[in-house]
């Protein structure tokens, strides 16, 4: 017997402009009453139209308290962050980043053979138990 799920509510992405003025459809952001908790960021990126001009991205900033998840399909996004670690994050790759009690990082895309850049990112609110961890880079 297969089950089937009803779809309660379609969410139509929003256009947004964050880091160096980086164009992005958001599916989920952040609220004070947030129903879609655990989940508090939801964002497509693509940098596939040469009108946007020269690539931008998100310079140095900082993240506390929740875990990061970054999936590239086209392209590739260079990673820096306060910890140390620097790394290419390139199509099917999935970055992991917990920030824990606080990182600074960077996220800097980059085309594709193809010319385009597609990806992912998702952001989960940590437990109050983890909020203070340290933080960590998975890939």
């Amino acid at each position: 017997m297969t089950n089937f799920k009803t779809i309660s509510h379609i969410i139509e992405p929003q256009l947004v402009v964050e880091g160096a003025g980086v164009l992005l459809r958001r599916s989920v952001s952040p609220r004070a009453s947030n129903e879609h908790d655990p989940f508090l960021l939801f964002d497509h990126f693509a940098f596939n139209n040469p009108l946007e001009g020269p690539l931008r991205g998100f310079p140095m900033h900082p993240h506390r308290g929740i875990e990061t998840v970054t999936y590239i399909l086209d392209g590739t996004v260079n990673h820096r962050d306060s910890l140390g670690n620097a790394g290419v994050i390139g199509p099917g790759d999935v970055q992991w980043m917990t920030s824990g009690r606080g990182i600074l990082h960077e996220e800097m895309p980059r085309r594709g053979e193809s010319g385009n850049i597609y990806g992912f990112q998702l952001w989960v609110n940590l437990p109050a138990a983890q909020k203070w961890d340290s933080p960590a880079i998975r890939k």
